[in-house]
């Protein structure tokens, strides 16, 4: 099982999406995010990510662990992702060869050009509340045959304690 991040900054009525170029969901809109690499905390992968894809400095103790998802592609359990939310950041987003990032006005995502996860669970983190949730797709990842998700209590420190 590979574990992963996802990251979504949001600013004035706006999240940062970025279009991914390649790899897994290329052609897909997502917030930055990959692969914890050996001794690397999620929150301390998130915030490189972030800076790697879209060029955006956003410091670890500034992300707000939101949810973990966990996703399955047929029968393989694939991937654990740690799903953190910043409103802290600086720099101005610019195309990578990884992505390509756009603002979005909250009202306006763009649900059908994302993971069908998403729909599900990102209402939820902009709306400041924590989740945890399982995620099934089809063996060729083009479409999701089952989810359970759940809201779960907040932390007494607003999610910022590990990891």
């Amino acid at each position: 099982m590979r574990l992963a991040t996802l990251c979504f900054l949001t600013r004035r009525g706006r999240i940062l999406l970025m279009r991914k170029k390649c790899g897994i969901g290329a052609g897909k809109y997502t917030g930055p995010g990959g692969k914890i690499e050996p001794g690397e905390s999620p929150r301390g992968a998130a915030a490189r990510e972030v800076l790697e894809e879209v060029c955006v400095k956003v410091l670890p103790e500034d992300l707000e662990l939101m949810g973990v998802c966990k996703f399955h592609f047929g029968r393989k359990h694939f991937m654990e992702v740690f799903v953190f939310k910043g409103t802290k950041f600086s720099g101005k987003p610019s195309e990578t060869e990884e992505a390509d990032p756009r603002w979005f006005p909250l009202r306006d995502i763009p649900y059908t050009e994302m993971w069908e996860d998403g729909r599900y669970w990102l209402p939820l983190l902009l709306a400041g509340k924590r989740f945890g949730g399982t995620f099934k797709f089809d063996p060729s990842r083009e479409r999701l045959v089952s989810h359970r998700l759940r809201i779960l209590p907040s932390s007494p420190s607003g999610g910022r304690r590990n990891p």
